[in-house]
């Protein structure tokens, strides 16, 4: 009884020191402050005499054991900067995370192929700092800096066999809805910065709609439309339309499962055991303003690169000369960008050796390579032109500068050059050919590659003169014809269209026919004709 009262009596005594602990911001502020008498509160108290207070209740509640629990490191915010851009985006991680056989079986994938892994991680060093920037700036979760190793596996080059382009895959028509520019001179949906701005004002836009970024990475990698029809199906249907209820392509349901184990690999490599790159926390590039249209080697020269490095930071550049009408901005690696900006200031000589000539009217390569004082084939090589063929009016090409042509590219056809070609057409040896009831001169020169007027010509005809069957025409083929013919057929269906062709070439011979129903006797022998022939009567009626 002794020692059960002591410990009572002690605890008491403890519990009265607590309640008598007082905040000593709170006591500073209650005494510092005057009374109404004008006394200072401290003063007051000084003088006025000290009561004890009562000892408080004694709480009688059982205790609960003490028991270990789970924290999240995730959540609690360090004060110390980050080590490397890893340990950065690590700390920005916000999306919810996934946790399926898909996600096991792609970290499986990257874990055992530790070369790609290596490449792929070692070419996003030049552009993950900047992506990180921008997405932090916008509040967005920092697993969207791993995206581009989904889509591109960080090569801005990377071309998808539906024409998605650059680092983020832009499709043209996408590409396009964010005036990313695509011409014969740039492609804006392979440029680090455009493309990146882009990127993420479409993934909050997608995210803005869906209100989920599970949703939303599934509309950027399947298109808004099609996630869109999908909930709509499951919620007339009772079900659930989370990005895992929905009913999408195989590509499109492995799309999150790949950005989650590549954001588990971030999360903790020694688990995997893989090993990252270092890549520190701060800027790869900086970014040079351009005012005045500069050659690509002349920059390479006076920043001391080398043109690999150039391209990989400038990738949406097609053309040996910067415009700066369109590129206003080029980025070099750091150090070398204040090498450059000193060099140029010094620099003397003629800046750009290269501006652009629209053609007016649709001529040879021959004939524009002399009126443009190039070598012919230099001129083909630069604009990239295949052999006989020809370009036409409106198109942009490349030149060398000269006295006549020494000035720099303007802004609408820095942003909207265009190179059209149509092949040449060589004359062949012409060929007597005879007319079949129901030909018409527009039908032969279209069977061999002419236009109707030069048919007319070659023949001494009108090209509105009808022709007799027997008659006999000169015809010239052309090169035009064969090639594309020969372009846009393919082996298996060669057969079948043939047959299409015989059969449009029927039906051309009904109408021609039929515009001669006023000579009785071209309709007596249309009428026989077509009663011995069933093919001919199913394509009248089928027209």
């Amino acid at each position: 009884m002794r020692f059960s009262t002591l410990l009572a009596l002690s605890m008491g005594v403890f519990l009265a020191g607590c309640a008598g602990v007082v905040d000593p911001r709170k006591t500073a502020a209650a005494t510092a402050a005057p009374t109404s008498s004008g006394v200072p509160a401290q003063v007051k108290a000084a003088s006025a005499p000290t009561v004890a207070p009562a000892p408080p209740a004694l709480y009688t509640a059982p205790l609960s054991p003490i028991a270990s629990a789970n924290i999240n490191s995730r959540s609690v915010a360090s004060l110390a900067a980050p080590n490397d851009i890893w340990d950065r985006i690590r700390r920005g991680f916000a999306m919810p995370d996934l946790d399926n056989d898909l996600v096991r079986d792609k970290e499986q994938w990257y874990a055992s192929r530790p070369e790609y892994l290596q490449r792929m991680t070692g070419r996003s060093n030049r552009y993950l700092f900047h992506i990180v920037e921008e997405i932090e700036r916008r509040g967005m979760p920092s697993e969207l800096a791993l995206l581009p190793f989904i889509e591109s596996a960080f090569n801005p080059q990377a071309v998808s066999s539906a024409r998605a382009a650059g680092m983020w895959q832009f499709m043209p028509a996408t590409g396009e809805s964010f005036d990313l520019k695509q011409n014969v001179f740039r492609d804006d949906r392979r440029d680090v910065l455009a493309s990146t701005e882009a990127a993420l004002d479409y993934l909050q836009q997608l995210h803005d709609r869906f209100g989920d970024w599970h949703l939303a990475l599934a509309a950027y990698n399947w298109g808004q439309g099609n996630v869109n029809r999908a909930i709509t199906r499951n919620q007339k249907a009772g079900l659930p339309s989370g990005y895992a209820d929905l009913d999408m392509p195989a590509e499109t349901r492995q799309y999150v499962p790949k950005l989650q184990a590549v954001k588990n690999l971030v999360a903790l490599p020694d688990s995997y055991n893989v090993r990252l790159p270092d890549i520190g926390n701060h800027p790869f590039f900086d970014t040079i303003s351009i005012s005045q249209d500069i050659d690509v080697a002349l920059v390479i020269r006076l920043a001391e690169i080398n043109e690999a490095d150039f391209h990989a930071l400038n990738p949406s550049l097609k053309q040996p000369v910067i415009m700066a009408a369109g590129t206003p901005q080029i980025l070099l690696p750091w150090d070398n960008a204040n090498v450059f900006e000193q060099r140029l200031a010094e620099y003397k000589g003629p800046l750009a050796s290269w501006t652009v000539w629209v053609v007016p009217k649709t001529i040879s390569i021959s004939e524009a390579a002399k009126r443009v004082g190039m070598n012919e084939s230099e001129l083909r090589s630069v604009n990239n032109i295949p052999p006989r063929m020809q370009v036409r009016a409106g198109s942009s090409l490349l030149v060398l500068r000269s006295a006549q042509r020494d000035s720099d590219v303007s802004e609408y056809v820095a942003d909207n050059a265009r190179l059209s070609l149509q092949p040449e057409t060589i004359a062949r040896r012409s060929t007597a050919v005879r007319v079949r009831s129901g030909d018409t001169l527009s039908g032969l020169a279209r069977r061999y590659g002419m236009s109707t007027a030069s048919l007319a010509k070659l023949n001494n005809l009108s090209p509105r003169a009808r022709l007799r069957a027997g008659q006999r025409i000169d015809v010239v083929a052309s090169n035009r014809v064969v090639v594309t013919r020969e372009s846009t057929l393919s082996a298996k269906r060669a057969s079948s269209s043939r047959k299409s062709a015989s059969s449009s070439k029927l039906k051309v011979k009904s109408t021609a026919a039929g515009k001669k129903s006023k000579n009785s006797r071209a309709a007596k022998s249309q009428r026989s004709s077509t009663k011995k022939t069933p093919s001919k009567v199913a394509a009248k009626k089928k027209k």
